[in-house]
C-alpha cells in the first residue's frame, strides 16, 4: 500500500488539516490565501466545456443506436425530477420537525438589505423561464465555450454529435479526432489534480481565517441540520436507489473520497468535475451514458441546493415569526422544483436562486436572506458534496437501467478487487489485482443483469 502522504487522498486531508490550522493561528494571512483555492478552480474549469464537448460528441457517435441517445435524456430527466423532489420535501419536513429558526425573533426592518444588492438584482435570471430556455441557446458556436456555460456546451455537443453520426464514415476521421482530443484532456486534468492540495489549503484557510471556527453563533443549528439532512439524503434516499440498482452507497463514496475530499475544500463541484466522469467511465459505465447523465445532471439535478433552498425558507419565516399555510408551502416546493434548474452558471447562485424563491412567495420577507449569508459558504460545502454525490448515483443508476454498466467490473472496482488508473488512455492500461477472466471490458454493454 502507498503511504498516506504519497496518495492524492492523504495529500487532501493534510492540506484541510493545515488550512484550518493556519486559519486559527494566521487569519491575517489565511485570508490571502485565498487565490490559490480560486485559481485550481480556474484551471479545472478551464478544461470542463472542451472535454464535455469532445466527450459527449464521441460518445453520440460511438452509439449505433441514435434513438437511445435520447432515450437517455429523457430518462435522465424524469429521473432527476423525481430525486429533486424527494430532496426539496426533505428539507422541509426537517426545517419543521427540527425548527431551526424558531425563537430568533428578528424584525425584518431591523435587517441591513445592503448585502443583498448584489444577488437580488440577478433574480430575473432565475425567475424567467423564457429568459432561461433562451440562454441555453448560445449567441455563437464558439461563445459557449468562452462563456464556460454546460447547457449551451451540451446542446452544441448533442446537435454536432448528431450531426456527426448521419454522416457515416465520412465522419469517421472527426470521430478519431475527437477521441485523441479527449485522451490529451484527460492528462491535462491528471496535471491540474496534481495542484488540488494546495488549492484546498488555500480554501479552507480563507474560509477559517475570515469567519472563523466560531463564527456560526446562532445560525450554528441551521447549518448543522443542513449537513444531517444532506446526510440522511445520501444515506438514506440515494442508498434505496443505488440498492435497487444492485450498488453500495458507501462502497461508490469510498471509490470518489479524493473527490469528495476536494469539493469539501473548494465548496465546489466543478472542481471534480472531469475526475468524476472518467472514473465513472473507468468503473464501466458506458462513456455515452457518462457524457450525456453528468453534464445534464449539473444543471438540472442539484439535489443539495434544493434541499437548501427549501430548508433556508422555511428557517426565514421561522426566525421572522412569519406563519407560513399549506399552500405556502406547496408555493415553495412548485417554485423551487422550478428555480433550482436555473442555478449552475448565475454567479452567487445560492443567494441568487433563494431569492428568487422567495419572490414568489410574499408571505416570507426577503429581507431576511441576510440571515443566511453569512453562513452560506459552509452550507456551500454540503451544497455541492450532495450536488456530485446524487449526480454519480444518478449516472450509474441510468447506466443499469439501460444496462450501460458492466456489472462485474463495477463491483470489483468498488470492492477493491480492480484499481482504476486515471493516467491510463484506455480500459486496457488498467491495474488489477484479480483475474481478469470473466470481465468484460470498461465500456462494454453487456445484455444481462
Amino acid at each position: 500500500m502507498k503511504r498516506m502522504h504519497t496518495t492524492l487522498f492523504g495529500q487532501v486531508v493534510i492540506a484541510l488539516i493545515l488550512g484550518i490550522i493556519v486559519g486559527v493561528v494566521w487569519p491575517g494571512f489565511a485570508v490571502e490565501l485565498k487565490p490559490f483555492g480560486d485559481g485550481f478552480i480556474k484551471l479545472i474549469k478551464m478544461i470542463i466545456a472542451p472535454l464535455v464537448f469532445c466527450v459527449v460528441v464521441h460518445g453520440i457517435c460511438s452509439t449505433s443506436d441514435i434513438r437511445k441517445v435520447g432515450r437517455v435524456g429523457i430518462k435522465a430527466l424524469v429521473y432527476f425530477e423525481v430525486v429533486t423532489t424527494f430532496a426539496l420535501a426533505l428539507g422541509v419536513i426537517l426545517a419543521y420537525v427540527f425548527s431551526p429558526g424558531h425563537g430568533m425573533h428578528v424584525d425584518p426592518s431591523s435587517l441591513d438589505g445592503a448585502a443583498l444588492s448584489a444577488y437580488t438584482g440577478r433574480t430575473s435570471e432565475a425567475t424567467d423561464t423564457v429568459g432561461f430556455i433562451m440562454r441555453i441557446i448560445p449567441s455563437t458556436f464558439v461563445d459557449a465555450f468562452a462563456s464556460g456555460d454546460i447547457l449551451q456546451v451540451l446542446l452544441i455537443a448533442v446537435m454536432f454529435g448528431f450531426a456527426v453520426a448521419l454522416l457515416g464514415e465520412r465522419g469517421r476521421p472527426v470521430v478519431n479526432l475527437l477521441d485523441s482530443l479527449t485522451q490529451v484532456f484527460f492528462k491535462l486534468i491528471a496535471f491540474i489534480v496534481k495542484l488540488a492540495p494546495i488549492g484546498v489549503l488555500g480554501a479552507i484557510a480563507f474560509t477559517v481565517g475570515k469567519y472563523g471556527v466560531g463564527t456560526l453563533g446562532q445560525l450554528g443549528m441551521l447549518v448543522a441540520l443542513f449537513y444531517i439532512t444532506c446526510f440522511i439524503f445520501v444515506a438514506v434516499v440515494l442508498g434505496f436507489i443505488l440498492r435497487l440498482a444492485g450498488f453500495n452507497i458507501f462502497k461508490l463514496l469510498r471509490y470518489l473520497r479524493e473527490e469528495l475530499l476536494v469539493v469539501l475544500g473548494t465548496a465546489s463541484s466543478d472542481a471534480v468535475l472531469p475526475q468524476v466522469m472518467r472514473k465513472l467511465e473507468l468503473m464501466g459505465v458506458k462513456k455515452s451514458t457518462v457524457g450525456l447523465v453528468i453534464p445534464t445532471g449539473y444543471s438540472f439535478n442539484l439535489d443539495g441546493f434544493s434541499i437548501y433552498l427549501t430548508l433556508a425558507a422555511v428557517f426565514i419565516a421561522q426566525a421572522t415569526d412569519t406563519p407560513l399555510s399549506f399552500v405556502d408551502l406547496m408555493t415553495i416546493l412548485a417554485v423551487s422544483l422550478l428555480t433550482s434548474k436555473g442555478a449552475h452558471g448565475v454567479p452567487g447562485s445560492a443567494i441568487v436562486i433563494l431569492a428568487a424563491t422567495l419572490s414568489a412567495i410574499p408571505a416570507i420577507p426577503a429581507i431576511g436572506l441576510v440571515l443566511v449569508l453569512s453562513v452560506d459558504w459552509f452550507m456551500g460545502m454540503a451544497r455541492a458534496l450532495t450536488n456530485m454525490i446524487g449526480n454519480c448515483v444518478g449516472t450509474v443508476v441510468i447506466g443499469a437501467w439501460e444496462r450501460d454498466i458492466d456489472r462485474a467490473r463495477a463491483h470489483d472496482v468498488l470492492d477493491g478487487r480492480i484499481t482504476v488508473d486515471l493516467d491510463a488512455p484506455d480500459e486496457n492500461e488498467l491495474e488489477s489485482d484479480a483475474p481478469t477472466s470473466g470481465v468484460t471490458p470498461a465500456f462494454a454493454k453487456i445484455g444481462v443483469d
